[in-house]
Protein backbone atom coordinates (compact mmCIF):
# COMPACT_ATOMS: atom_id res chain seq x y z
CA UNK A 1 0.00 0.00 0.00
CA UNK A 2 1.49 3.33 -1.18
CA UNK A 3 2.18 6.02 1.36
CA UNK A 4 -0.05 9.18 1.77
CA UNK A 5 3.48 11.14 0.37
CA UNK A 6 4.09 8.11 -2.09
CA UNK A 7 0.49 9.46 -3.71
CA UNK A 8 1.39 13.30 -3.52
CA UNK A 9 4.69 12.34 -5.14
CA UNK A 10 3.03 10.26 -7.86
CA UNK A 11 0.26 13.41 -8.50
CA UNK A 12 -2.72 11.78 -7.01
CA UNK A 13 -2.71 14.59 -4.08
CA UNK A 14 -1.78 17.68 -4.86
CA UNK A 15 1.28 19.23 -3.41
CA UNK A 16 3.19 22.45 -3.08
CA UNK A 17 6.58 21.25 -4.89
CA UNK A 18 9.38 23.30 -4.77
CA UNK A 19 12.17 20.71 -5.70
CA UNK A 20 12.61 17.14 -7.79
CA UNK A 21 15.28 15.04 -8.45
CA UNK A 22 15.39 11.46 -9.16
CA UNK A 23 15.74 10.47 -5.84
CA UNK A 24 13.51 12.87 -3.84
CA UNK A 25 11.28 15.65 -4.01
CA UNK A 26 10.20 18.95 -1.67
CA UNK A 27 7.28 20.40 -0.65
CA UNK A 28 5.24 22.82 1.82
CA UNK A 29 3.63 20.86 4.33
CA UNK A 30 -0.17 21.44 4.38
CA UNK A 31 0.81 22.30 8.67
CA UNK A 32 3.49 24.77 8.55
CA UNK A 33 5.58 25.91 12.12
CA UNK A 34 6.07 28.84 9.86
CA UNK A 35 5.90 30.23 6.07
CA UNK A 36 7.79 28.00 3.60
CA UNK A 37 7.81 24.59 5.76
CA UNK A 38 9.02 21.95 3.80
CA UNK A 39 9.36 18.35 3.91
CA UNK A 40 12.08 16.60 1.65
CA UNK A 41 10.71 13.12 1.14
CA UNK A 42 12.37 10.25 -0.76
CA UNK A 43 10.88 8.66 -3.30
CA UNK A 44 11.53 5.62 -2.39
CA UNK A 45 9.18 4.34 0.38
CA UNK A 46 11.50 4.40 3.38
CA UNK A 47 9.94 3.71 6.81
CA UNK A 48 12.01 5.71 8.62
CA UNK A 49 15.28 7.58 8.28
CA UNK A 50 17.49 4.79 10.11
CA UNK A 51 16.42 2.59 7.20
CA UNK A 52 17.79 4.49 4.77
CA UNK A 53 20.94 3.86 3.56
CA UNK A 54 23.89 6.16 3.42
CA UNK A 55 23.29 8.25 -0.04
CA UNK A 56 20.33 8.31 0.25
CA UNK A 57 20.32 10.00 3.55
CA UNK A 58 23.37 11.92 2.33
CA UNK A 59 21.12 13.13 -0.97
CA UNK A 60 18.36 14.32 1.60
CA UNK A 61 20.58 16.11 3.65
CA UNK A 62 22.24 17.96 1.07
CA UNK A 63 18.85 18.79 -0.78
CA UNK A 64 17.31 20.08 3.18
CA UNK A 65 20.82 22.35 2.94
CA UNK A 66 19.80 23.91 -0.13
CA UNK A 67 15.96 24.24 1.03
CA UNK A 68 17.32 25.83 4.63
CA UNK A 69 19.63 28.49 2.83
CA UNK A 70 16.74 29.43 0.13
CA UNK A 71 14.58 29.80 3.26
CA UNK A 72 17.07 32.26 5.31
CA UNK A 73 17.09 33.95 1.98
CA UNK A 74 13.40 34.31 0.84
CA UNK A 75 11.89 34.89 4.31
CA UNK A 76 14.60 36.94 6.02
CA UNK A 77 15.29 34.26 8.57
CA UNK A 78 18.45 33.76 10.85
CA UNK A 79 18.61 30.22 10.97
CA UNK A 80 16.80 27.19 9.33
CA UNK A 81 15.50 24.52 11.18
CA UNK A 82 15.78 20.83 10.70
CA UNK A 83 13.72 18.01 12.70
CA UNK A 84 13.46 14.15 11.38
CA UNK A 85 10.09 13.38 13.62
CA UNK A 86 8.53 10.51 11.41
CA UNK A 87 5.66 9.99 13.50
CA UNK A 88 3.09 11.53 11.06
CA UNK A 89 3.55 9.65 8.06
CA UNK A 90 5.85 6.13 8.33
CA UNK A 91 7.47 7.34 4.89
CA UNK A 92 11.06 8.91 5.67
CA UNK A 93 11.08 12.69 5.43
CA UNK A 94 12.68 16.04 7.01
CA UNK A 95 11.28 19.07 8.19
CA UNK A 96 12.78 22.33 6.56
CA UNK A 97 11.82 25.51 7.75
CA UNK A 98 13.02 28.81 8.66
CA UNK A 99 13.42 29.58 12.46
CA UNK A 100 14.03 32.84 14.19
CA UNK A 101 13.86 31.27 17.99
CA UNK A 102 13.89 27.79 19.41
CA UNK A 103 10.59 28.22 20.26
CA UNK A 104 9.83 27.77 16.13
CA UNK A 105 10.44 23.96 16.86
CA UNK A 106 7.67 23.11 18.67
CA UNK A 107 5.26 21.01 16.63
CA UNK A 108 2.12 22.49 19.15
CA UNK A 109 2.57 25.69 17.18
CA UNK A 110 1.74 24.09 13.26
CA UNK A 111 -0.85 25.93 12.05
CA UNK A 112 -3.19 23.45 11.45
CA UNK A 113 -5.53 25.58 9.03
CA UNK A 114 -3.25 27.50 6.76
CA UNK A 115 -4.16 30.31 4.76
CA UNK A 116 -3.97 28.39 0.89
CA UNK A 117 -2.95 31.53 -0.55
CA UNK A 118 -0.05 32.26 1.99
CA UNK A 119 1.26 28.98 1.26
CA UNK A 120 1.31 29.53 -2.72
CA UNK A 121 3.06 32.61 -1.52
CA UNK A 122 5.49 30.70 0.08
CA UNK A 123 6.04 28.24 -2.15
CA UNK A 124 7.01 31.18 -4.83
CA UNK A 125 8.82 32.69 -2.28
CA UNK A 126 11.05 29.33 -2.27
CA UNK A 127 11.27 28.51 -5.76
CA UNK A 128 12.41 32.07 -6.61
CA UNK A 129 15.00 31.56 -3.88
CA UNK A 130 15.88 28.31 -5.16
CA UNK A 131 16.06 29.09 -8.92
CA UNK A 132 18.16 32.61 -7.88
CA UNK A 133 20.86 30.18 -6.17
CA UNK A 134 21.24 27.92 -9.40
CA UNK A 135 18.71 24.90 -9.06
CA UNK A 136 16.43 26.17 -11.78
CA UNK A 137 16.46 22.24 -12.96
CA UNK A 138 15.61 21.02 -9.59
CA UNK A 139 13.02 23.59 -9.35
CA UNK A 140 9.63 22.56 -10.65
CA UNK A 141 7.22 25.01 -12.83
Amino acid sequence: MSTLFSRIIEGEIPGRFVWRDQQCVAFLTIAPLGPGHTLVVPRAEVDEWTDADDELMSHLMVVARHIGTAQKVGFNAPRAGLIVAGFEVAHLHVHVFPTWTIDDFNFGNADHNPDPAELDAAADTLRQALQKAGHEDRVPG
